[in-house]
């Protein structure tokens, strides 16, 4: 007798709010562009345009930093939403599945229907850019101001926010999710209020 495929359970969608606003796209960039011309220059600015330029480079750290964090909580949310189902669900709660079974599963094993709808996004490097976001919510409540952070924090403050949560994701002992086992549909914040709004029109008829 041919194995039987494993039941599909549907997770809560993942909604995702704005990755940032258009103050913070610009910021990002003039970072990007003030790291090129630190490289390209090779450390031959004066003084004063060196200042410059690391301000740009920061300021653009910063709002990446923002942007991350936010993301972070659309992420733990979600994160624990799926932790929430799958208590109430017989077959799953005596499984020991973790916040960090689902985050790992979002992050390596991407569904495929998610991971096209990401890139139609231009978000190519998601895995990234996940993993990052809930590093950078482990080690922060809210955002901190700038002024609190340090310039070489602020510098390379992904590669805390990797430790971060490689840390996380080690400190416990987690199921991992198998391949086509669980799916999930993934919106942005203002898609899937058109959405409900629509469903909501539909039942008032």
């Amino acid at each position: 007798m041919a194995d039987q495929p494993p039941v599909r359970h549907l997770l809560p969608p993942l909604i995702l709010y704005p990755f940032t606003d258009a103050s913070g796209s610009i910021k990002v960039l003039e970072s990007a562009k003030a790291a090129a011309q630190m490289l390209i220059s090779g450390g031959k600015e004066t003084p004063s345009q060196a200042e410059q330029l690391r301000e740009r480079l920061l300021d653009g750290r910063y709002a990446e930093m923002r942007m991350l964090f936010f993301v972070g909580k659309d992420l733990f949310r979600w994160l624990a939403q799926c932790v929430d189902f799958v208590q109430r669900t017989d077959s799953l709660k005596d499984r020991g599945l973790a916040e960090q079974s689902f985050a790992e599963f979002l992050i390596t094993r991407t569904p495929s229907d998610v991971d096209s709808k990401l890139r139609r996004w231009g978000v190519a490097d998601y895995s990234r850019i996940f993993a990052r976001s809930i590093g950078i919510n482990l080690q922060f409540v809210d955002p901190p101001p700038r002024e609190l952070l340090s310039p070489d924090y602020l510098q390379t403050y992904f590669r805390y926010a990797d430790y971060a949560y490689a840390c996380w994701k080690d400190s416990v002992q987690f199921p991992r999710l198998a391949a086509g086992e669980f799916e999930f549909t993934l919106y942005a914040s203002g898609e899937y209020s058109k959405l409900l709004e629509e469903e909501w029109k539909g039942s008032s008829r």
